[in-house]
């Protein structure tokens, strides 16, 4: 198991929080409605990924990063200050291109290796769609 394989599934474990804080913070039931769809999604390429871990003897990953703690802690904050579906499209979009960074990075590098490379590629597909609809909601809602 690679080092990035593991940061990959921690980082969409942070994805899957981020989309449950979203959906609690958005005021729009339709809002609400797309946040939690996505996250149902996301919940299934970190499977996919805890899959491969567990497949390679490791744990599988049930917390998230420092980052993602560190960051969590910043939107609480920021929630004393800003409420809504603006806010909730504002920190998807904002997640979601950090995410498939990651992934892209990943499979750009050569830490990979042919199984998990795999793997990455089919999860990064479910990681692109996730930023496309960031993007569209941060516009919709800004």
């Amino acid at each position: 198991m690679t080092d990035t394989l593991k940061s990959l599934t921690e980082t969409t474990y942070d994805s899957v929080e981020g989309y449950r804080r979203a959906a609690e913070k958005a005021d729009s039931p339709a809002l609400k409605t797309a946040l939690n769809q996505r996250r149902e999604k996301r919940e299934k390429t970190l499977g996919t990924l805890n899959a491969e871990l567990t497949r390679q003897g490791a744990d599988a990953v049930s917390s998230g990063t420092a980052q993602g703690a560190a960051h969590r802690m910043w939107v609480d904050i920021t929630d004393m200050f800003e409420r809504g579906d603006e806010a909730a499209a504002e920190r998807v979009e904002e997640g979601e291109d950090h995410l498939a960074g990651e992934f892209k990075n990943a499979l750009d590098g050569q830490d990979l290796d042919p199984a998990e490379r795999e793997i990455v590629q089919t999860c990064y597909n479910e990681i692109s769609a996730g930023e496309r609809f960031g993007d569209i909601i941060e516009k919709q809602y800004d």
